[in-house]
């Protein structure tokens, strides 16, 4: 009997291969790495780690790069820990997602490649983001979520159509049925004015049609035509007009055409502009101030206007109240009797309340300002100073030479637009009937800019 041929044989050698193919799907999925050439641990947390199962694959792109060495409970989570690739180009920003392999529940580990600039991934470093996409528990709830609310949906639909009218789906058609009962209604109850409405507009688009089509010189086509035609004889005139302005010719022709008339006309534009432009630079100030004579216990006001082209010069005109007036000697000579001998009579007359002009140019050297012209309506000059970025102004003036009337003030300004001064009159002593004048005041300075925001803050 032949050994080989034998049935004992045959089914030995069968179990051996069967088995042999056992061992070898055992050693693939063995827990035992050692095959690999490298190899890294990983782990990473799962709330709900069903469907995995220890020495799976771990796949990156579909390609297995891994096996998941354990699954444990830590801290009320599955801590699944993974032994991977050594060369696996895995970096920190990676991330884990849980696939499923089909619709029986079990899944698979995917890795996603992060960022490839970031720095790579170390053995016994945990993954930080992981998601969970074939949570099977977690489409069945978002599945129940949905049919809830369109149970909740279809009972409001239901309701409405029963009548309901507590819930708004209800209301929106219980207030539709009522719109279109109302339309019904009122349809029903106006069929005579509606077929009235309806031939009244038959009767209209036919007058319309009728006077449309009508024919001779007073008609609607006639008189549209004529216009038609004048609008054509105005286009002809412009266009005329056009051509000869384009030609140069007539006065808007040469204006336009001309380069002369064109220079010229620029030239004149340029001076208005350069006239506008020098008023517009104008400063323009206000002073009004009021002094108080100690020794005769009177007041004298001055309103001052500077007008003030440049910032190294300005005028100033006024006028001043005087309360002291001014004085006139008088010498009258008269013959006694005819004889040669006469008598000589020296008079003073003093004029009080008498309104005085001022008219000066200054010119500013820096700190100080130089003044000239007419002071109280005799010649003069002043010199000023100032000091604490023109906060406080020093001055002397000289005025009406024939007496020399000297004053001098000092000027200090509290805030913008106020200040108060302090000085003395006919400091010289020269002139007739009165003394030296100590005098004390108060005043107002107005640039242009300051009457603008008044005028713009007044009510009207």
């Amino acid at each position: 009997m032949n050994l080989l041929s034998a049935p004992e044989f045959k089914v030995g050698l069968l179990v051996l291969i069967v088995a042999g193919i056992i061992a070898g799907m055992s050693l693939s999925v063995s827990s035992d790495t050692s095959y690999l050439s490298s190899h890294k641990d990983a782990w990473f947390y799962l709330e709900d780690a069903s469907g995995l199962v220890e020495k799976s694959g771990v796949r990156m792109a579909g390609i297995q790069i891994g096996i998941i060495k354990k699954i444990r409970l830590e801290n009320g989570q599955a801590r699944i820990e993974m032994s991977l690739e050594g060369d696996a180009p895995i970096t920190k920003s990676a991330r884990i997602e849980i696939r499923p392999n089909g619709i029986l529940g079990d899944k698979h580990v995917e890795i996603i490649s992060g960022d490839p600039r970031d720095p790579p991934l170390r053995s016994g470093e945990q993954f930080l983001v992981v998601d969970d996409r074939a949570s099977m528990d977690r489409l069945i709830n978002e599945v129940a979520k949905i049919t809830k609310n369109l149970t909740v949906v279809t009972e409001n639909i239901k309701a409405a159509t029963d009548g309901d009218i507590d819930k708004p789906i209800g209301r929106i058609v219980h207030n539709v049925e009522t719109i279109t009962k109302n339309l019904a209604d009122f349809t029903d109850g106006q069929k005579e004015n509606i077929t009235a409405i309806v031939e009244n507009l038959r009767d209209t688009t036919d007058s319309i049609n009728e006077l449309v089509n009508e024919e001779g010189d007073a008609s609607i086509k006639a008189t549209l035509q004529r216009s038609l035609a004048r609008i054509d004889n105005a286009m002809k005139n412009i266009d005329e007009v056009t051509t000869k302005i384009n030609s140069g010719k007539g006065t808007i022709g040469k204006l336009i055409n001309d380069e002369t008339t064109v220079t010229e006309l620029n030239t004149a534009i340029s001076g208005v502009n350069q006239f506008l432009d020098a008023g517009a630079k104008l400063q323009t100030a206000f002073d009004f101030h009021s002094n108080y004579l100690m020794n005769d216990k009177q007041a004298k006001t001055f309103l001052n206007i500077q007008l003030q082209p440049g910032l190294d010069r300005y005028y100033e005109v006024g006028v001043v109240s005087d309360a002291q007036g001014w004085t006139e000697n008088i010498t009258t000579t008269t013959a006694v009797n005819g004889q040669p001998a006469s008598v000589t009579v020296r008079e003073q007359k003093r004029y009080e309340n008498q309104i005085k002009f001022n008219a000066l140019f200054a010119k500013n050297f820096y700190d100080f300002t130089v003044k000239g012209g007419v002071i109280e309506s005799g010649g003069g000059v002043a010199l000023e100073y100032h000091a604490f970025k023109r906060s406080l102004k020093l001055s002397l003036e000289a005025f009406d030479f024939a007496r020399l009337n000297v004053r001098a003030q000092a000027r200090y300004n509290l805030i913008s637009g106020v200040y108060v001064n302090a000085g003395g009159e006919n400091l010289a002593g020269k002139v007739p009937g009165l003394a030296v004048n100590p005098f004390i005041g108060a005043g107002l300075f107005l640039t242009n800019d300051d009457l603008k925001l008044l005028l713009a803050r007044m009510p009207f």
